[in-house]
């Protein structure tokens, strides 16, 4: 299965021991932006413009989650997907990312996964924004299967 037209010239920052490992997403139209440890890898962030990272755990001195802690106290809205062998991680590994993709999964869940964390989620969170917003009055009401309207009572009238 290949999945054509998803990269929209977004840069990914890479941060990968073996970032050859992650063409399929150069061959899909992102711009990759590569480091090999975490201590190059927080430089080139704070270097430049990125719209994503690809982030493995297991870096060696500086692992995963403490990269990604770090990206998200400078620049809490770039998303982080978080690569690792297994996806048995210690509890606090993931506080700070925003998807987890096991290496076993393969390249194309990671693909896919990349355009989820920047197409299809923003789009979620603008449409929950949107809702928010919208007075009661004019949203439409939400209905059971049975078609009933599941909308709480107004007992205020």
């Amino acid at each position: 299965m290949y999945i054509t037209g998803m990269a929209t010239n977004s840069t990914l920052l890479c941060i990968h021991r073996d970032p050859a490992q992650l063409s399929l997403l150069k061959e899909n139209g992102y711009e990759l932006a590569t480091a090999t440890n975490g201590s190059d890898g927080l430089r080139l962030f704070m270097s430049r413009s990125v719209d994503a990272v690809v982030l493995e755990y297991h870096l060696g001195l500086l692992d995963g989650a403490t990269i990604a802690d770090e990206i998200k106290h400078v620049r809490p809205e770039v998303p982080i997907v978080m690569l690792a062998d297994h996806v048995e991680l210690p509890a606090d590994a993931l506080k700070s990312v925003d998807a987890l993709v096991a290496k076993s999964d393969g390249p194309h869940f990671l693909l896919a996964t990349v355009h989820f964390v920047l197409h299809v989620k923003p789009a979620q969170r603008n449409e929950a924004k949107l809702r928010a917003q919208t007075p009661a009055h004019l949203q439409r009401p939400a209905r059971s299967r049975g078609g009933t309207d599941c909308r709480p009572a107004n007992t205020a009238q």
